[in-house]
């Protein structure tokens, strides 16, 4: 597969998830980015806009298959990955596996269960695996989180560690719709009760498991220039030496801004990534991990503000 045609298939994404989703194009569009990237992605927004019934379109085009778990205070980590349990007409102990093996999970309000909990997604999220009882179990090579979290209602929550947060390749902030949105929203689905299936809304599958391995393949191929890759360690190293951050972007953000920076030239159809790509994609990477400085917040400033005045500042190669 060369770069048209995954601009194509990344076409076909969004022309199956626009029967059923209306506007979010930024957000389905990092999805995408992600998706081509290995990544996972982070959902920040308020209730009804839609975050879990992308997920479910997402991964009802791509033809993979879906997993959705209900993060609460109280459930443990073996409700994730799953247990050994003794079947006593075997006499033998067998895995039940948890909802994690699936291709794309849905972590639905992840900031509702304990940091023991949400450290069961650390090692799958990092390395595509999960060790239950001393054996480690591969998860599929197409293994995408995409999580949610309501930035409204703190009480009852449990903000994410930053190792947890390294984790997610992108964090996207979700906003309400526009007025024109928000009245074909209401058009389409105001006379509609219950949940709405995306195969009753026509979405189709239109790309199987040996496109999306040459997709990622070609992303592979995509040109980083030397110019490119200074580029990214200028701007990434820039959050740890300003004041207004007490904490910077790792080292791992700047390896996964620069392969999403190839995604995101593959979508565009080109093979080669431009100082573009990077801008576009400085906010959704960096916000989540940084760590504003004790001025900063009195200030009230944001990650999104500091983040950006960097990119400004950063000399973009020509």
């Amino acid at each position: 597969m060369n770069v048209a045609e995954v601009k194509a298939l990344a076409d076909q994404v969004r022309g199956e998830i626009g029967k059923a989703i209306v506007g979010q194009q930024d957000t389905i569009d990092l999805l995408l980015t992600a998706l081509f990237a290995r990544g996972h992605v982070l959902l920040e927004g308020p209730p009804g806009v839609a975050k879990t019934y992308l997920a479910q379109c997402f991964a009802r085009t791509l033809g993979l298959d879906f997993g959705r778990i209900q993060f609460t205070p109280d459930l443990m980590p073996a409700d994730i990955i799953g247990s050994n349990v003794f079947n006593f007409q075997t006499s033998a102990f067998s895995l039940t596996e948890g909802p994690l093996f699936c291709e794309l999970l849905l972590a639905d309000e992840i900031n509702r269960t304990p940091p023991k909990t949400q450290a069961a997604l650390l090692e799958a999220m990092q390395e595509r695996r999960v060790t239950i009882d001393g054996k480690s179990r591969p998860l599929s090579d197409r293994f995408m989180v995409v999580a949610t979290q309501n930035p409204l209602e703190q009480q009852g929550t449990y903000p994410l560690p930053e190792a947890q947060l390294d984790r997610f390749l992108f964090k996207q902030t979700m906003a309400y719709p526009s007025r024109e949105e928000e009245r074909i929203i209401v058009a389409q689905y105001g006379m509609q009760s219950g949940h709405s299936d995306p195969v009753e809304r026509g979405v189709k599958m239109v790309a199987s498991a040996k496109q999306l391995s040459a997709a990622h393949a070609a992303v592979a191929g995509i040109r980083l220039t030397d110019e490119i890759v200074g580029y990214v360690l200028d701007l990434v190293r820039s959050t740890r030496e300003t004041p207004d951050l007490s904490s910077g972007a790792s080292p791992r953000s700047a390896a996964q801004l620069a392969l999403a920076a190839r995604s995101r030239a593959a979508l565009d159809g080109r093979d080669y990534v431009i100082p573009d790509d990077v801008k576009a994609l400085a906010l959704p990477a960096l916000r989540h991990r940084v760590i504003l400085s004790p001025a900063a917040e009195i200030d009230g400033r944001r990650p999104d503000q500091i983040i950006q005045s960097l990119v400004d500042l950063a000399a973009a190669p020509r």
